[in-house]
């Protein structure tokens, strides 16, 4: 069989980088377009960044979203992990059945997540609030967070924990200084994920904010609705720079506990 030519492969991953990053390079250079119409460009500009500063309801939506993120993601962090220690380390009866159950929020249109909870609230007379939108967002991480630290565990080496239950160390001690530094660069990478989910997400947040509970997705939304302003590219050129700058500093750091 005739091998590719490297060069092809090089050009084809390049075309689909092209293609997946190419709109929100667009979106963020024209943050910075003078222009007030998105299909004219007429300079470079920080005004739209100004305006953006000079808004209190989005620096509030902001404000909410970061910390509706930071509440989900260590609630979601800590109970996905122990879901994946669980799995991985304590075999029972119906294990298949249960890893099953966590693929299946993972797959299921965020729009059914998102109508199924609200009528949960409903019927619970839950009132919508930050509240429930911290709880719909643990709910929806939680998988997320299971699969990528289950992942890591199922890759580690056991013979480092028994080694050191043989040495005479207890299994919390064994835990501590053995299990969880090898699996923190999967939990890691699995609060990333959840941090970054809790932040961008709209579908679901839509359903089960309240009056007063607005995150930032929601008001770019609401805000789209009204027209298309430049100030909309300025908060959505925020919010790809806080989840690039996360992936960076979460992959600096997993490479170092690595």
């Amino acid at each position: 069989m005739r091998r590719r030519h490297p060069r092809t492969l090089v050009v084809f991953v390049g075309a689909i980088f092209l293609l997946l990053h190419l709109p929100v390079a667009v979106l963020v250079l024209y943050s910075f377009n003078a222009s007030r119409y998105a299909a004219a460009w007429s300079g470079l500009t920080l005004e739209w960044y100004r305006r953006l500063l000079a808004r209190p309801d989005i620096l509030r939506a902001l404000r909410l979203s970061l910390e509706v993120a930071s509440v989900s993601t260590v609630i979601a962090t800590v109970l996905g992990t122990l879901i994946a220690l669980g799995l991985a380390r304590r075999p029972f009866r119906g294990r298949r059945l249960v890893e099953g159950g966590l693929q299946l929020p993972i797959v299921t249109p965020e729009i059914v997540v998102g109508i199924a909870l609200l009528i949960l609230f409903a019927a619970l007379r839950v009132p919508l609030g930050v509240g429930t939108i911290v709880i719909a967002h643990v709910a929806f991480n939680i998988p997320f967070v299971a699969v990528v630290v289950l992942a890591r565990l199922r890759g580690m080496d056991r013979s480092l924990e028994e080694a050191a239950l043989v040495l005479g160390a207890d299994e919390a001690t064994a835990f501590r200084r053995i299990t969880l530094p090898l699996l923190a660069p999967g939990v890691l990478a699995g609060a990333l994920l959840a941090f970054t989910l809790s932040l961008d997400d709209f579908v679901i947040t839509f359903f089960v904010s309240g009056p007063g509970s607005t995150t930032l997705p929601v008001l770019v939304y609401s805000m789209v609705r009204r027209g298309i302003e430049p100030t909309i590219n300025a908060v959505s050129a925020v919010l790809v720079v806080l989840t690039t700058v996360t992936i960076v500093v979460a992959e600096r750091l997993s490479g170092r506990r690595a």
